[in-house]
């Protein structure tokens, strides 16, 4: 938290801005990505300290998107972590140029203080993350599937890119940066897919029986959007099943090398109230 403020306060912009982006930043969330990151970082053997540019950057983008995800041309959210949206509170032009200086500022945070041969592989990692190839595909794939029934496999795809795209480059990156071998990035890397995929199955479970007050925001909005959710698909009884599954292949997964905290964290997130 005190390296992003810091960043962003530093930075040479307007002030209504740099206050916009500094409200949706300092806005709560779980910092799951970036914690995420630096826990591979440190099972993988090394002081994770070191990646904290990096996962700056990645919660960086993960705000960006939340700021957009709330524009009426989105989601037409008023409220995220029970604070008013960004667009409510600064005007839907600031709250666009907010995204767009927290995504560029991303790039620019995870480059200025790194120059190791392995950022620039971390640093190309994160953009395809973010756009076409991961994040932008899936947020695209979403927004089109809205008010039309589609398939199981068209929901897991709109999802491998909107939300587990922003998980796997947690650990991509990490293991980029450790130089480990390519068997134990498959692992990694299955298991963010796995909790990428239920965390995603935990929103849409949330969305229908969580609380507003943890949430920080209206249940059933994905209902009265007409969008397609696996609660939609399977029922709550068999998303819940789905859950415990992913989370069980996941700590599988690391089980060779994980100290103990990648597994916790995997149970947590099964279970998490918001």
């Amino acid at each position: 938290n005190e390296r992003l403020y810091e960043f962003i306060e530093k930075m040479d912009a307007p002030q209504k801005l740099k206050e916009a982006m500094l409200y949706s930043i300092s806005a709560g969330g779980k910092r799951l990505r970036p914690c995420l990151m630096m826990q591979f970082y440190k099972v993988l053997g090394y002081n994770p300290k070191e990646i904290l540019d990096f996962a700056c950057a990645v919660e960086m983008i993960h705000t960006y998107s939340l700021i957009h995800d709330d524009l009426p041309c989105m989601d037409d959210d008023d409220m995220r972590r029970g604070k008013q949206s960004c667009h409510i509170a600064f005007g839907e032009d600031i709250a666009l140029l907010a995204g767009d200086a927290m995504l560029t500022a991303a790039f620019e945070i995870a480059s200025e203080n790194t120059d190791t041969a392995n950022a620039v592989k971390c640093i190309n990692l994160l953009a395809k993350a973010a756009g076409m190839w991961g994040m932008g595909a899936g947020q695209c794939l979403d927004l089109q599937s809205e008010n039309r029934q589609i398939s199981a496999d068209e929901l897991k795809e709109i999802h491998k890119g909107k939300t587990v795209a922003m998980i796997k480059i947690c650990a991509q990156v990490a293991c980029a940066m450790a130089n480990v071998s390519q068997d134990v990035t498959l692992k990694c890397e299955k298991y963010c897919d796995n909790i990428g995929l239920a965390f995603q199955i935990r929103d849409d479970v949330l969305d229908k029986i969580g609380d507003e007050e943890l949430l920080g925001k209206p249940i059933n909005s994905d209902c009265e959007n007409n969008k397609n959710t696996y609660v939609s698909f399977y029922g709550l009884e068999k998303c819940n099943e789905y859950v415990d599954t992913l989370t069980s292949g996941a700590i599988d997964a690391v089980s060779d090398f994980d100290d103990g905290s990648l597994s916790k964290l995997a149970e947590y997130l099964a279970k998490r109230k918001h």
